[in-house]
This record gives structure tokens, C-alpha cells and sequence, in this order.
């Protein structure tokens, strides 16, 4: 067996352990040293539950070696947790001091759900401040750097969990994206990772809470170094819950490829993406070309104001409730949480007959293009329009215009508008070492679908390096 069972996938640790060839105690030994050794740079955990990791590797281990029944799917395997869902006993901080009493009862259903499967929580990861920025620093753990360039971010929200599976902490792990927050960490850090359709996946006992309006952004979904490992990780995770309103009974279903044609949107309408970023989408539509996929240009009609759409609910809508929250205590609140809140402070309170318009204009959206994707059922776009960018920067070059934050984000921002799922992978690494991903878009409930298509465009990649760390 491996020497470095840490750098191991996903999948090959469940199969080794479910075949018996590798000690659960061993494996987790594996990745706490790896934390021990590399996490002083990195940064990626609120909280290490490195004795609680090691007692529950030593039941495993028992388990394993009484024979009898087969082994759960994630039996032994370590995951790590972001710091936003609950987990029997701990805080969920949220990455704010202003949770950081909070200690639930219960753990959160997917944390439940990853532990009935056998794994084990190795550690809750760094996020930014309510979930509310591309950075993920905040006053309870500090900054989280990316093991590809200390220098550069993760990313956020879900930077910390992205970090932690990148530099080999933990084998995979499940985060939340509200615009982009698994999506944009993936692609920051060359790992994988799903956004699904709300409902697909529980998202209940999270903090904050996925209901009205902001769950119709917002989804849990898991994050690991492949799309095979996040299939297998999604057929854990999803399933019906009560307690989660947008919660639906999908089951799990196999993908019908036949006579799938790929839209390619190389960027969001006029706005630039770096010179890698472009180049990243034309090698991967080139790979689906050979794996005879029809791969066609389009270019949707009547999204231009869906990231503006977007920030309405992600960004304004909440702002006063996030002000309210942290009146009288505002020294307290970290500038990843409130960046841009005086920004979402200074437009008018919506009311509530603005909220039904832009509601129903999100409706209007969604519907014409689901009607398009009729056609072109799966999307081949940018995950984000740059590559991790240097803590703080906020304007980044392209081939033809420097764009904004708001801009390099517009990839990412309409799929959580629009309640699609999409799936991020690994494609290049570019001149500066960074590495640059895309993201398959397809139609409500076609989870399967994009995973089968990611599985297959990484086997036509070849194996992808590992961060420097």
C-alpha cells in the first residue's frame, strides 16, 4: 500500500479499506501529519479534531478487522467540514465572533449523513465572515492562503475546505455555494467541485439557514481532488429531508448521454476572462470534441442583467439584517463580512413589490433558458473569469480590459440565480503555476449527467499535479 495514503483519491482509500489493504488509523495518521506539518502555512482550519479523528480511526479499525458485513462507502476515510454547517457539540462560527457561542445539539444532515456513510470529521474549515466574501480571513482563525501560492487566495466562501483538500489535510469534504463559493475555491485551487440544484442535497443546519429568499441561491455540495471522488461523495449526500424546504425526491439516476450538444460560452457575454482562463475552455472543449460530443459557440439570450439580478438577493436584500446583526459591535465585524455591505447600504431598501418584480424577472429568466437548454442541455463555461488572484486585489488584467471583481464573478453568479446545477474540474495549470478549471452547467436535477461528463473529460486530461506544497 501507498507510503502517502493522504495523497491517495477518495476512491482508492475506500476501495483499499473496504478490500481490507489499509488501516483506517493509518490513514489518518497520514493526514494529521500532513496538517501538522503543512497547516502553519496554509491556514485552513478554524478547528483540527485531530484526538477525536484518532479514536474514531481505532473503532473503524476494529471494525474493519471483525469481518462481516461490507464496509460503508467512506468507512475510515478523513473529511473535513466548512465551518458554516453544524457539528454535534462544536461551534459554528461561521467565520464571525459574533457566533462563536453558538454550539449545536445535532449535527448538520450532511454531516450526519458523511459519518453514517464511515467518514470522519478531521476538522472544520476556514471561511469568511457570514459567508460573505471571495477571501476567506476572519477574526477567529485569520487568513487562509493558497497551498499553490501563499501569496494568493483560495478563494471564498469555501476557501478553507478548497485549501484543505488541495494541500492533501483531508480527502474531500463538503462546502456551500451562493455565488460560486465551491465553484471559484475549486478552480482557485485545482480541485473539484459540485454546486447542485437546491434541494438536491440537505442543507439543513447550516449557518446561515438555506430558506426564502436566499436558499434559492444558496446549496450545500461536496468538494474533492476529482469528479470521480465527488460522484461518489454526491451519492452519499443526496436525498430527501423534511428539514430542508427546497428539499426534493430525486433519486439517484443513471446518466443518459446520448445525443448530448455542448454550448460553449467562452465568457459572460462581453465580459473578458484572462488570456489562461480562455485558453483552459478551448482544451477542454477540444477534449469533449474527441470524446465526440458535438461542441457548439452560443450565447444565451436575456441573462446580460442576471449578476445584477443576483446581487440583488445575495448582496442587498440582506444587507440591513447583517447591519442590524452587528449594530453597537461593528469593531467586531471583519472586512470580509462587510466589504460590501455599505455598498448594498446605500442603494434604496427594496420593497416588497420590488422583491415579487425581481422574483418574477428571475422566473422569466430561468424559464427562456431552460428552453434553450432544450439544445444545448449542458454548458461549457469559465468557472470564474481569473485565476487566484493576490489577498485584496480587486482589478485584474485581461487581453482587452481590466475588470472588476463583480465582472471576474459573472460565470458563476447566474447559475446560482438561476438554480443549476454545475460541476467545477481541474484543466491546466498556467505560466504563473496557477492552476485554471471550467465548469459544465446543465438543467435542474442532472447532477449524474455533468459528473459522467467531468469523469470523462479528466480521463482525457490525464492525472493533474499537485500544489507545490
Amino acid at each position: 500500500m501507498s507510503r502517502m495514503p493522504h495523497r491517495m483519491t477518495l476512491c482508492q482509500m475506500s476501495d483499499a479499506i473496504r478490500a481490507r489493504k489499509l488501516s483506517p488509523v493509518e490513514l489518518v495518521d497520514a493526514h494529521l501529519n500532513q496538517i501538522e506539518t503543512r497547516n502553519g502555512s496554509v491556514n485552513a482550519f478554524i478547528r483540527i479534531l485531530g484526538e477525536q479523528a484518532r479514536a474514531q480511526a481505532c473503532e473503524a479499525e476494529k471494525q474493519m478487522r471483525a469481518g462481516g458485513p461490507v464496509l460503508p462507502p467512506l468507512h475510515g476515510i478523513p473529511v473535513s467540514i466548512k465551518d458554516s454547517f453544524n457539528v454535534a457539540g462544536l461551534p459554528t462560527t461561521c467565520g464571525s465572533r459574533f457566533f462563536a457561542n453558538q454550539r449545536p445539539a445535532q449535527d448538520a444532515t450532511a454531516v450526519a449523513l458523511l459519518k453514517r456513510a464511515g467518514a470522519i470529521p478531521i476538522g472544520k474549515t476556514n471561511c469568511p465572515e457570514f459567508l460573505s466574501n471571495y477571501e476567506s480571513d476572519n477574526y477567529v482563525a485569520g487568513r487562509t492562503n493558497n497551498p499553490w501560492d501563499l501569496d494568493r487566495t483560495p478563494g471564498g466562501s469555501s476557501g478553507g475546505e478548497a485549501a484543505a483538500i488541495a494541500a492533501f489535510f483531508s480527502a474531500g469534504g463538503i462546502g456551500t455555494d451562493g455565488g460560486g463559493s465551491i465553484r471559484v475555491p475549486a478552480h482557485f485551487t485545482g480541485i473539484a467541485g459540485l454546486k447542485p440544484t437546491p434541494g438536491r442535497i440537505s442543507g439543513a443546519g447550516h449557518v446561515p439557514e438555506f430558506n426564502h429568499p436566499t436558499g434559492l441561491l444558496g446549496v450545500a455540495g461536496p468538494m474533492a481532488r476529482n469528479a470521480t471522488d465527488l460522484r461518489l461523495l454526491f451519492q452519499v449526500l443526496s436525498g430527501y429531508d423534511p428539514a430542508d424546504p427546497f428539499s426534493t425526491p430525486v433519486p439517484i439516476r443513471d446518466p443518459d448521454l446520448a445525443k448530448i450538444k455542448i454550448g460553449l460560452m467562452p465568457q459572460f457575454y462581453r465580459v473578458p476572462v484572462e488570456a489562461e482562463v480562455a485558453r483552459a475552455i478551448e482544451k477542454a472543449a477540444a477534449w469533449l470534441a474527441q470524446l465526440r460530443f458535438p461542441v457548439e459557440v452560443w450565447q444565451p439570450r436575456g441573462l446580460e442583467a442576471a449578476p445584477n439580478l443576483w446581487w440583488f438577493f445575495f448582496g442587498q436584500l440582506p444587507a440591513r439584517a447583517t447591519a442590524k446583526l452587528i449594530a453597537g459591535r461593528e469593531s467586531d465585524a471583519h472586512w470580509t463580512g462587510t466589504e460590501f455591505l455599505q455598498q448594498a447600504l446605500d442603494e434604496p431598501e427594496p420593497p416588497a413589490q420590488k422583491i415579487l418584480e425581481n422574483l418574477a424577472a428571475r422566473d422569466s429568466m430561468r424559464a427562456t433558458l431552460l428552453e434553450e437548454m432544450e439544445h444545448y442541455p449542458v454548458i461549457l463555461m469559465p468557472a470564474c473569469g481569473v485565476a487566484a488572484f493576490r489577498h485584496r486585489d480587486r482589478r485584474f488584467k485581461t487581453p482587452t480590459k481590466t475588470i472588476g471583481l463583480f465582472e471576474a464573478m459573472m460565470p458563476a453568479t447566474p447559475i446560482n440565480l438561476l438554480g443549476l446545477p454545475a460541476v467545477e474540474i481541474p484543466i491546466d495549470v498556467d505560466e504563473r503555476g496557477l492552476p485554471i478549471g471550467v465548469q459544465l452547467v446543465g438543467r435542474p436535477y442532472e447532477e449524474e449527467l455533468l459528473l459522467e461528463l467531468a469523469i470523462r473529460v479528466e480521463e482525457a486530461r490525464g492525472p493533474f499535479p499537485a500544489p507545490p506544497i
